[in-house]
């Protein structure tokens, strides 16, 4: 009789698990814009929307073992591409939306006194960037300082690899880190409001990213998931990100 209620209550979780109209993979760094987008498009069609958010890394990963995905929005296009000569996104469905500028986040006041990448080397500065292995902007992190043949010398200096973008956030914010390299548009979160600065990166130092949405070769609502992957690149959709501190991405 027990196994007869445990395999009732897997099947219950599974069919659960899988109860949305629309499921969509997206990098954390995103939850605000795609929060909002998931409301408008639940709201326009009336059905429900599941959005599973992580590190670019963990969102990729997910989509290789074959979990259910209609819609693939990582942090960097990088990842979108790999699925791309995996064969698990079509290609003519792949939109770059927005940009993805990295910049050095301070608390407020500056006490470390960073006015670039070069003073992440201080002795004594307390720096955090993402996992190199995990979110987009670990990768973009590490491959940025080491452009500018800094990533030796600043490595003695990284108190913390944080598993996602919005983490470095806090870290920042609650002066736990003197500085971190962060996207630009997570200054125009709450959690961040009056308790950072940003150190913009001049262009020849920086690495920006591009910020695609692709569907999934495989989705199980095909025909929702092109609506959306519209939905998003759309002039509308483009307002929404603008909204949340994105520039569009122009050829």
């Amino acid at each position: 009789m027990k196994r007869i209620v445990m395999c009732l209550l897997v099947l219950f979780l599974a069919a659960n698990c899988f109860a949305a109209d629309l499921i969509i993979y997206s990098g954390a760094g995103l939850i605000k814009p795609m929060e909002e987008f998931k409301g408008n498009f639940e709201t326009l069609n009336k059905i429900s929307v599941d959005v599973h958010y992580g590190s670019s890394g963990e969102i990729f990963s997910q989509v290789a073992a074959g979990q259910p995905c209609d819609v693939l929005i990582p942090g960097a296009e990088k990842y979108t591409q790999d699925a791309l000569k995996n064969g698990w996104v079509v290609e003519d469905t792949i939109k770059k939306l927005v940009l993805h500028v990295p910049v050095i986040a301070v608390p407020q006041g500056n006490p470390a006194n960073i006015t670039g990448l070069q003073d992440l080397t201080k002795e004594g500065v307390r720096v955090s960037i993402g996992d190199p292995k995990a979110p987009a902007i670990g990768r973009v992190a590490k491959k940025m300082l080491t452009k500018n043949g800094l990533w030796d010398t600043v490595t003695p200096n990284i108190t913390v690899y944080a598993p996602t973008v919005n983490q470095l956030l806090i870290y920042v914010a609650l002066k736990q880190v003197d500085a971190a390299i962060i996207w630009e548009d997570l200054v125009t979160w709450a959690e961040g409001k009056g308790k950072l600065e940003v150190v913009r990166i001049p262009k020849e130092q920086n690495i920006i990213m591009t910020i695609p949405t692709a569907v999934c070769t495989k989705a199980p609502n095909k025909d929702l998931a092109l609506k959306f992957n519209e939905y998003v690149s759309s002039d509308e959709g483009m307002q929404i990100w603008k909204k949340w501190g994105f520039e569009p991405y122009t050829n």
